[in-house]
């Protein structure tokens, strides 16, 4: 006779039987090993601290010169991308008929201008009378418009250069009709280049004419360019709470092109200090702190204040000089857990040099982690 288990005996046996069944110890609470960080000193650094901003390059000059008369294109005496110097004749309008104005009102001032020479003579002498040399005078002054007139008619069929620069691109021919106000040329002088950007208002207690600015453009990758600030403009955007600022770069070969899109920075201050990467700082709320390892292998909290940052890095105040860091792996540890520690590579807060921080941009990118 086969004597049956109760229902509940059967059960608890087939659970104790099961490899990790309930009677297994291995995975107990507090078992697990401590967590695996990297934990490196804090190292100087020397930071830098600047505006950043965003300017757009312009012209050192710049002009679009326009027809002031409808007229035919006679000659044009230039080509796409020439260099000009100022007063150069860039083009010719047709000027037949103002030509023929201009010989007409020569003839008659040379005439009108004879004639009161010879009154004048005879006044002198006696023999002419005040109503006469006046008459002639008045004479010899119309003849003498006539012909300025004439002479500023022809001057606007002629189109020249008003400064040293480029020409743009050519958009006319021998040949069409202009009409006033029609563009012709543009010219430029990208001897230097005036480079525009804004700053808040916060900052302009840093900024002075005659300071030094760099810039890159995404057209020269990894190339600075170096120049001064020029202006600030007196009055501050109502709207915008920033200040226009103005810096002028040499631009040798006329690399730059005006309407480029510029990074700036502005260097205001540097000091020294330690330094650390910035994934190893962590917060709750305002409060900002890092965990350092003990003697004993723990993690032990402690409260910092953040200063400047610099491409990864950033300046902690509070920490002891000799504390180790727990970079990569801070997210695992809690105030007094003990931990395992790694080689400690990629956990150094970087090279001792000078970078420019940027905690004080002038356009503010998203806001920034806990950090």
């Amino acid at each position: 006779m086969v004597r049956r288990l109760p229902v509940p005996r059967l059960l608890l046996a087939i659970v104790l039987a099961l490899p990790g069944g309930c009677g297994s110890k291995a995975d107990g609470p507090g078992k697990r090993p401590p967590p695996l960080v990297r934990a490196a000193p804090a190292e100087r650094h020397r930071f830098v601290q600047a505006i950043e901003a965003i300017g757009t390059a312009r012209a050192n000059e710049q002009v679009t010169l326009s027809a002031v008369v409808t007229e035919r294109v006679d000659r044009v005496l230039f080509d796409d991308g020439m260099a000009v110097g100022r007063g150069q004749l860039l083009a010719v309008l047709t000027q037949a008929q103002e030509t023929a104005s201009l010989q007409g009102a020569v003839a008659i001032e040379a005439q009108a201008s004879a004639q009161l020479a010879r009154i004048q003579a005879l006044y002198d002498r006696g023999f002419a009378t005040r109503a006469q040399l006046d008459q002639l005078q008045a004479t010899a002054t119309g003849a003498r418009a006539a012909a300025a007139g004439a002479r500023a008619a022809i001057g606007d069929r002629l189109i020249r250069a008003p400064f040293a620069g480029v020409v743009g691109l050519r958009t006319i021919s021998p040949g069409a009709i202009v009409t006033s106000g029609s563009p012709l040329v543009t010219i430029s002088d990208v001897s230097r280049i005036k480079l525009d950007f804004t700053v808040p208002e916060t900052q302009l207690a840093g900024l002075a004419p005659g300071q030094a600015i760099t810039a890159t453009a995404a057209a020269f990758p990894g190339e600075r360019f170096t120049g001064t600030i020029a202006h600030i403009d007196p009055a501050i955007d109502p709207n915008s709470r920033a200040v226009l600022v103005r810096a002028v770069l040499p631009n040798p070969g006329a690399r730059l092109k005006p309407g480029m899109l510029m990074n700036v920075t502005v260097s205001l201050a540097e000091h020294e200090g330690l330094a650390i990467p910035e994934f190893a700082i962590a917060g709750r709320g305002d409060d900002r702190f890092v965990f350092v390892v003990t003697p004993d292998r723990k993690a032990r909290r402690v409260p910092v204040r953040v200063g400047l940052r610099d491409a990864g890095l950033v300046e902690v105040i509070g920490l002891p000089p000799a504390a180790r860091v727990i970079g990569e792996g801070v997210v695992k540890v809690a105030d007094g857990m003990s931990v395992r520690l790694g080689d400690g590579k990629g956990a150094k807060a970087g090279k001792s040099g000078q970078s420019r921080a940027r905690t004080a941009q002038a356009f503010p990118r998203s806001a920034p982690g806990p950090a």
